[in-house]
């Protein structure tokens, strides 16, 4: 097993339940389970915590990928963000897809769902965070 690879399933494994305890921290006791109302919009419990803890794993994530599993990358820390960013986009889309899926349509419990979720968008996390956003440049 590559290194890099132990050290992306390390944090990523760490980043991960850090995102599952406040998902489920801001689901059940700052939401109350109950639908977030903003004034002009309002989101169900379950995607009001996932948006809520969406930025403050896409850092932490960013920095445990950038300082401890892909150590070796060339490219400069402002592409890496920038990099980052698209991918955890496509990452945010999967979420919200899935989440809608499971719990609005096939009416699953939030935190299992979000769990179920997460093994998606890790597979194609890695995938793009090895190859373009962490690669290594020649």
């Amino acid at each position: 097993m590559p290194i890099s690879f132990f050290r992306y399933l390390s944090c990523g494994g760490l980043n991960v339940i850090f995102d599952w305890v406040l998902f489920f921290i801001f689901f059940h006791y700052i939401f109350n389970e109950q639908v977030a109302d903003f004034g002009i919009i309002a989101f169900k419990p379950h995607i009001a915590a996932f948006l809520f803890t969406f930025p403050i794993t896409l850092l932490s994530g960013f920095y445990l990928s950038k300082y401890v599993s892909f150590q070796n990358s060339t490219l400069k820390g402002r592409i890496q963000l920038f990099r980052y960013i698209i991918v955890v986009i496509g990452c945010l889309l999967i979420n919200y897809i899935c989440l809608k899926l499971f719990v609005d349509v096939w009416h699953f419990f939030p935190t299992p769902s979000k769990m179920i979720t997460t093994i998606f968008t890790t597979i194609f996390s890695y995938l793009m965070q090895k190859n373009f956003t962490f690669k290594i440049t020649t």
